[in-house]
């Protein structure tokens, strides 16, 4: 049975809170994320908030929403099928799983703008969509690799820690990596090349869960005493830092001696403070603030028929020992 319901509740609850004092009339500029449990997105919704605080005299309000958690798929695809049945001026998409949100826009074949934010539909479904704003993920993966190669010149055993398998930011990240580090183009798996080997039992799949996250670093540090790098391709295990701290408590002599480095996604707050106690060698960081604050703006340019550039980005922030830059004070 379809939740209507739970969208109208969503809807209800948001002009009850975020958007008190304006008009019931505005019309709705829907913004929505793979978990409202991922501190990540919760930028995401601050940067929408702010969209309404400097716009208060607007047409349009910004809706932020999603399933409760991460890892249901199928819930973000039932709220994105409600919010375009029940009527919304545009909606901006995180998908979780891409393939699966694509299949259901595309049947529904909605008459208002659809964009992307954050995560990208699959190449092959980008006709369904004006644009997407987000981070450059491929690029965020290269550097991310270029930042494991400055530690580690001669390369060494890793393992990536990837999100939900059929995200295609994530994914996307881990290509930029693999091939920055092999030194070439479609590489599926670290083999050797440039002196990197992916370890048994690697890549693992958080599915956007940090507590399965800490646990799966916990257990490949147990398995693999002489690891040379743990990549985070996103920032879930940092984002229970309480969890993380034990974690790399286990191995903080390596950390120090740079015997293994970790190399995390995401410069939020608990992450730039694990960064400075040496918690990880370096942070590849997006600006989900800013994909908040700028979607509004983008769905009303397309509602307007104006043209939209496609991708655009929103840039990356980089933290190293060298250069601790956004998480020195951050």
């Amino acid at each position: 049975m379809r939740k209507i319901g739970f969208v109208t509740a969503a809807i209800a609850a948001f002009t009850l809170s975020a958007n008190a004092g304006f008009a019931d009339d505005k019309k709705t500029l829907a913004i929505v994320v793979k978990g409202l449990d991922n501190p990540f997105f919760e930028q995401i919704n601050l940067g929408c908030k702010e969209w309404m605080k400097n716009n208060p005299n607007s047409d349009y309000k910004c809706l932020y929403t999603g399933p409760a958690s991460s890892a249901d798929e199928a819930g973000e695809v039932q709220i994105v099928d409600d919010l375009l049945t029940s009527g919304v001026a545009a909606i901006a998409i995180s998908p979780s799983n891409a393939p699966a949100m694509a299949n259901r826009v595309r049947s529904i074949a909605p008459n208002v703008p659809v964009m992307t934010v954050d995560a990208d539909f699959l190449e092959k479904d980008r006709d369904i969509r004006a644009t997407y704003l987000g981070t450059d993920n491929y690029l965020m993966g290269v550097k991310m690799a270029e930042e494991a190669q400055k530690l580690k010149a001669k390369g060494g055993t890793v393992c990536l820690q990837l999100g939900n398998v059929a995200a295609d930011n994530i994914n996307a990240r881990a290509q930029g990596f693999r091939d920055t580090a092999a030194g070439t183009t479609g590489v599926d798996r670290l083999t050797g090349q440039n002196g990197w080997s992916e370890i048994e039992g690697c890549p693992v799949f958080t599915n956007d869960q940090a507590d399965l996250a800490n646990q799966q670093m916990a257990d490949t540090f147990i398995a693999n005493p002489d690891l040379d790098a743990f990549i985070l391709i996103g920032g879930w295990a940092q984002f229970a830092p309480q969890a993380y701290t034990q974690v790399t408590d286990q191995v903080m002599d390596k950390l120090k001696s740079q015997e293994l480095i970790i190399i995390a996604g995401d410069t939020l707050p608990p992450q730039t403070k694990a960064f400075r106690e040496g918690r990880s060698h370096a942070q590849v960081g997006q600006r989900p603030f800013e994909m908040g604050l700028k979607s509004p703006d983008v769905m009303i340019q397309l509602i307007k028929g104006e043209k939209v550039e496609d991708p655009l980005y929103t840039g990356l922030d980089i933290c190293n020992q060298e250069d601790p830059g956004f998480c020195a004070n951050n």
